[in-house]
């Protein structure tokens, strides 16, 4: 583990939850692994109420299970999940991406250029904690854009079963490279207003996540045989 990072007291049970996904993102913690309170009060110089409260927000959106005497472990996600959710969130992202095209205004897509060439910059520099933190806010933008209350009712309502998995399942060079050719066909669909190209673009991207997950799913299954 890496050395004791003690964190400012603003804020406290959010600056926890986000160190918290970043040791899901980078691997420090797995699928099906125990959190430790003792270790993590230790490690960010802490006291376990607001671990907990940070650790109360995390099981909320799906990354972590909260189980009676038995404390609180990293969610999984099966293979059968990611087969029935992920076709859904691609309809929803496909309907969303449609509308939003439609609707965006000049400085919407302008908004959504800016978050893309950040996110692209992030993919080269290899920085994984901003293009995840970047690509999402892509997305939902998508959805703000669209101003359709139920539509997005739903997509937030998915999200936060499949939102583990955005932390958890690590992406392959090629892959990675694929999300983010994705995201360039995206932009080139918005500024053409292209609202059929959008919405199939999102469709397949959300395809081609599914597909890195059940990856990645087979890996840490693997590694776990071994």
């Amino acid at each position: 583990m890496p050395d004791t990072a003690v964190i400012p007291r603003r804020s406290l049970h959010g600056e926890l939850a986000a160190q918290l996904r970043d040791m899901l993102m980078r691997g420090e913690l797995k699928p099906g692994d125990k959190i430790s309170e003792q270790m993590l009060c230790s490690r960010f110089g802490v006291s376990r109420t607001p671990l907990r409260e940070a650790l109360k927000v995390l099981a909320n959106e799906g990354v972590l299970i909260l189980s009676p005497n038995r404390g609180a472990s990293v969610a999984r996600i099966s293979p059968s999940e990611v087969d029935e959710l992920f076709p859904i969130m691609g309809a929803l992202e496909m309907l969303a991406g449609e509308a939003a095209c439609a609707r965006a205004t000049p400085e919407d897509v302008a908004r959504l250029e800016a978050m893309h060439a950040l996110m692209v910059d992030a993919y080269r520099r290899t920085d994984s904690a901003t293009y995840l933190k970047l690509n999402r806010q892509i997305h939902e933008a998508f959805f703000e854009i669209a101003a359709n209350n139920s539509l997005t009712q739903m997509y937030q309502t998915l999200m936060v079963r499949i939102h583990a998995v955005r932390f958890i399942a690590q992406k392959s060079s090629e892959r990675w490279r694929e999300a983010v050719e994705d995201h360039e066909q995206m932009m080139v669909a918005l500024r053409a207003r292209d609202t059929a190209r959008l919405g199939a673009i999102l469709k397949e991207h959300l395809r081609h996540k599914a597909a890195m997950v059940l990856e990645s799913l087979t890996d840490r299954g693997k590694e776990a045989a071994e």
